[in-house]
């Protein structure tokens, strides 16, 4: 066979080999014809180009990507150094713009990002810069997606990872939260010395109000138990009373009758009365709350005599009745 012929053949096999571009899912690629972009676009799967005049200038992924933003120092509203880092999640929406509007995407989207951080920190004292972590990200998010738009890019998220201040910084801060710490422990200290007065007071207070009620409660029940005792024992004696005049009525009526019955009778009667009128002066002189009763004996008989008369009168009424 012809060598010239063989090289034909070879060299023709080799550019028909370059002219099948294979492209992974995720991907795409620009193709240049002779050095210019006509708009052709490689898509994932099988692709032909024709040898020696296309070529592919540019091939990346569209995927979401992330960029992580290296530290740097930053100034507060407040005059405070910080060092700020963060990251950034992209992804390519327009190829050619990603290729042609710029050289160095992930370097001017680094120098972007900085730019705002720094811009952004600018705005905020230093206490604000932790308090406003998310109304930062959601700032950084807007004014990027605004400025990486010309570059066909796409930002979808960003993170502030980690705000440190300086170390003169941090050792203020720390004694600061010291200060704060022990001011917190005396405020809650207090309030609880406070509380623990107040639910004192009010305990000693209820427990007086619950003592002076039972103490009302059982100076009533006192004095009611002593007005029934006084009522009953009214009642007991005014009984009494009405039953001692009924025995005595009953023991009148028996002796007037026993005396109208045997006349006889009245002569023992008047000799017990007498009796008993003795027995009587006897036992008040006994008596230790008594007087002594000085009784002439000569008066016994005029006594004795008196009592007779009034018998003698029970004796006519009973006889006359």
């Amino acid at each position: 066979m012809n060598p010239f012929l063989i090289i034909i053949l070879l060299a023709l096999g080799g550019s028909f080999a370059s002219s099948v571009k294979i492209i992974n899912q995720g991907d795409e690629a620009l193709v240049e014809t002779l050095g210019r972009y006509n708009g052709k676009k490689l898509t994932p799967g099988l692709n032909f180009t024709t040898p020696f005049i296309d070529k592919v200038s540019y091939k990346q992924t569209v995927r979401e990507r992330v960029l992580d933003v290296p530290a740097q120092q930053c100034i507060t509203r407040d005059n405070v150094s910080i060092s700020v880092d963060a990251v950034v999640y992209w992804r390519i929406v327009d190829m050619e713009k990603a290729y042609y509007k710029v050289e160095n995407l992930r370097s001017a989207m680094v120098n972007l990002v900085l730019t705002q951080i720094r811009a952004e920190m600018g705005k905020l004292e230093l206490d604000e810069t932790f308090t406003a972590r998310s109304e930062i990200n959601e700032i950084l998010l807007r004014e990027l997606d605004i400025s990486t738009d010309p570059w066909g890019v796409k930002v979808t998220r960003v993170e502030l990872r980690d705000i440190v201040p300086s170390k003169a910084v941090q050792d203020s801060m720390e004694l600061q939260m010291a200060a704060e710490r022990r001011k917190r422990a005396s405020i809650l200290t207090s309030e609880g010395e406070r509380e623990s007065a107040v639910n004192s007071a009010k305990g000693q207070a209820e427990a007086e109000v619950l003592a002076a009620e039972a103490r009302q409660k059982a100076a009533i029940l006192n004095a009611e138990a002593e007005q029934k005792a006084i009522v009953l024992k009214a009642q007991a004696e005014r009984q009494e009373k009405v039953l001692r005049a009924q025995a005595t009525s009953e023991a009148m009526q028996v002796i007037a009758k026993t005396l109208k019955a045997d006349p006889r009778a009245q002569d023992a009667l008047q000799f017990l009365l007498a009796q008993n009128y003795l027995e009587m002066g006897l036992k008040i002189g006994a008596s230790d709350s008594s007087k002594v009763m000085f009784m002439d004996p000569r008066s016994i008989p005029a006594t004795i005599e008196g009592m007779k008369s009034i018998v003698g009168d029970i004796d006519l009424s009973e006889t006359a009745d």
